[in-house]
């Protein structure tokens, strides 16, 4: 075995074992703290079944997918500072939900029906996917990396600007929405957990399928089309990556800090691998922080629980500070 299989295979090893142990403690932590799992009327394996589990398998799928499609876009945009944020989804979920929610406290009683039928959820994804179209349509495509990484910039802009004026235009919604802002894992059930590990397993089907593509990107675009790599098909599928999983993760935890961008930089800095490597490693090493991060907001300051989205805002930028007074520019 040569040395990147070795060490991007241990580092598995190790992010399995991470992920193992946390879905222990995830099933073991719950309203109170530290609870034990079972009692005499077996109402304990019940909260175990319905409320922890589903909360516990979706917070780490939900973390996956922002690894992975962190290190998509990182490749994609030949740009280690770029995150699954970079195409406006989580500004366009962000105002989903208070579009919703103002449609909920205004609008007449069909209208507010259908909304309440589209849920919180659905309203996140539809705003997120809009965001990305719209990108896509300012950028005339996906033919120029720089021009959909500027369009995706100007659209994030304007859809929080937009966010933020419903929310000055009806406060009271700021505490409906102080969740998704914040970043919860509360919400997750069996259903969610079942989305979310379906398009996990779809987006991570398509990533790994562009893995050689991502590294002759790497090269640099005039050299990945010499070496015959379809830039425009291998782009499109690759922004329907980062989308798709960004928009699912987002819709169901809110806007979660750090995850994509921290993950890929972790594997790099353990096991310099190729993106046949990094891209499921990213996915496992994200799931790691976002559960890791969901534990201990549940655990912290029990009973009560702090927004997942704080921990990982914090975790995340004393990473980065640390990486940064460590490297050399």
């Amino acid at each position: 075995m040569t040395q990147e299989p070795r060490a991007a295979a241990g580092l598995a090893a190790w992010l399995l074992a991470a992920s193992a142990g946390l879905l222990a403690l995830g099933v073991a932590v719950g309203s109170m703290g530290w609870e034990p799992l079972l009692d005499e009327t077996g109402a304990g394996l019940t909260i175990l079944w319905e409320i922890r589990l589903p909360r516990t398998l979706g917070a780490w799928t939900a973390g996956a997918l922002l690894g992975l499609a962190g290190a998509v876009a990182q490749g994609l945009f030949r740009n280690p500072l770029a995150d699954p944020y970079l195409l406006g989804s989580s500004t366009g979920a962000a105002l989903g939900v208070a579009l919703l929610l103002m449609l909920l406290g205004a609008a007449p009683a069909a209208s507010a029906a259908w909304a309440t039928s589209l849920g919180l959820t659905g309203a996140a994804f539809a705003g997120a996917l809009a965001a990305v179209l719209l990108t896509l349509v300012l950028a005339r495509g996906v033919q120029h990396t720089l021009r959909l990484l500027l369009a995706g910039v100007i659209v994030g802009m304007v859809f929080g600007a937009l966010a933020s004026l419903v929310i000055f235009l009806a406060p009271e919604l700021l505490r409906s929405m102080q969740s998704f802002l914040l970043g919860s894992t509360g919400f997750l059930g069996w259903a969610s957990a079942g989305v979310l590990a379906l398009v996990l397993a779809a987006c991570a089907a398509v990533a790994l399928a562009s893995s050689r593509a991502l590294d002759a990107l790497a090269l640099g675009e005039t050299t990945a089309a010499s070496l015959g790599v379809p830039l425009t098909q291998v782009r499109l599928a690759l922004v329907g990556v980062v989308a798709l999983g960004t928009g699912a993760a987002v819709a169901h935890v809110g806007l979660v800090a750090f995850i994509g961008l921290m993950a890929p930089h972790l594997v790099r800095a353990l096991a310099k691998p190729t993106h046949r490597w990094l891209l499921p490693l990213s996915g496992l090493a994200g799931g790691v922080l976002l559960l890791g991060a969901d534990v201990l907001a549940r655990w912290l300051l029990a009973p009560r629980e702090l927004p997942v989205g704080v921990v990982t805002a914090v975790l995340g930028g004393a990473y980065l500070l640390a990486l940064m007074q460590r490297r050399t520019w």
